[in-house]
């Protein structure tokens, strides 16, 4: 018998309700149940990032969370960060400055992003920047351009 839960979450803003055996992770239930293929699945074991999501707004690795850790809470992909197919501000940085080559760990730079930069307040310096970034393994950019990104994007929306 397969220990199975109702659960709520919202994701991306729409609701869902979805049945899911306890030991899912949200990783599996974002992708292969409700159809969020952006949250990449890299190593599995939290190490390269490439399945961050924000849950209630911090970036969490979504291969480390069980689908029922999430029951009431409001869980966002990279799917979420573009308005129809207007990209957002970070994504378009990410394009400009060519932080993404082969586009595997894009997604979770891009929500490990998103947070950071939800929580600035001024333009942080490179050695900052690179720091948060440290937390996700990309193995094509260098990280430059990802740097490079993050901190144009600081400084626009720093005004």
């Amino acid at each position: 018998m397969k220990d199975i839960h109702l659960i709520a979450l919202t994701v991306n803003g729409k609701p869902h309700e979805i049945v899911v055996e306890s030991r899912r992770t949200l990783a599996d239930v974002l992708r292969h149940d409700l159809g969020y293929t952006g949250t990449h699945i890299g190593c599995e074991h939290g190490i390269c990032g490439a399945c961050t999501v924000l849950l209630d707004g911090q970036p969490v690795r979504a291969c480390l969370i069980f689908g029922v850790q999430a029951d009431g809470c409001d869980v966002r992909t990279v799917e979420g960060l573009a308005d129809g197919e207007e990209l957002s501000d970070l994504q378009k940085a990410f394009s400009r400055c060519h932080g993404l080559q082969c586009g595997f760990c894009t997604p979770g730079f891009l929500m490990l992003s998103e947070a950071y930069l939800s929580e600035q307040d001024g333009v942080p310096d490179e050695s900052e920047v690179r720091e948060v970034m440290a937390a996700n393994i990309c193995r094509c950019t260098g990280y430059q351009g990802i740097v490079e990104a993050v901190r144009q994007v600081a400084e626009e929306r720093a005004g």
